[in-house]
């Protein structure tokens, strides 16, 4: 409060904070996806393009551990083994990621994965690349938090004004 009692004016070029609720930050986008403002397209792109670029170099590198095995004359089996595996987990990771843009993982469930996760880390980019292309990766889940959460808040506020005890009878 200043001096005369009356709250300050916010500062020049910034937006006033309404109260309530507050948006929770995206991972690239902060809380741009809220009004697809301060260049929300330019970081889709950007995320849809890198996500896309680590995909395809993480495929190189896939592939140079692959032609090592090769080098190495392990053997066929081995070698089905090893692709078998990065297939099925990138598979599973994908579908794993990819759900989690509309639900909240369960986080016993998501550090028990947390291994095949990681082997799978080229679904998990791929899943990150094709949401970017429609929306931020959860912003669809952020935002239907977000709304129920201003209209819980909107119905505590409005519910009743004051005291009952206070009010006159006529």
């Amino acid at each position: 409060m200043s001096a005369d009692g009356s709250t300050p004016a916010a500062p020049a070029g910034s937006r006033a904070e309404a109260p309530g609720p507050r948006p929770e930050p995206l991972r690239f986008f902060g809380t741009t996806w809220l009004e697809h403002d301060n260049g929300y397209t330019g970081r889709r792109i950007a995320v849809a393009v890198g996500s896309l670029a680590a995909a395809v170099a993480s495929c190189l590198v896939l592939r140079l551990a692959y032609q090592g095995l090769q080098i190495a004359a392990i053997g066929g089996f081995v070698t089905v083994l090893m692709v078998a595996m990065f297939a099925i987990c990138s598979a599973m990771a994908f579908r794993h990621t990819w759900g989690g843009y509309t639900r909240r993982p369960d986080p016993e469930r998501q550090a028990s994965l947390r291994g095949l996760l990681t082997v799978g880390f080229v679904g998990s980019l791929l899943a990150y690349f094709f949401r970017s292309l429609t929306e931020a990766p959860g912003e669809k889940l952020h935002r239907e938090e977000y709304e129920e959460a201003r209209k819980q808040y909107e119905k505590r506020t409005t519910r009743r004004s004051g005291n009952p005890r206070n009010r006159r009878r006529a």
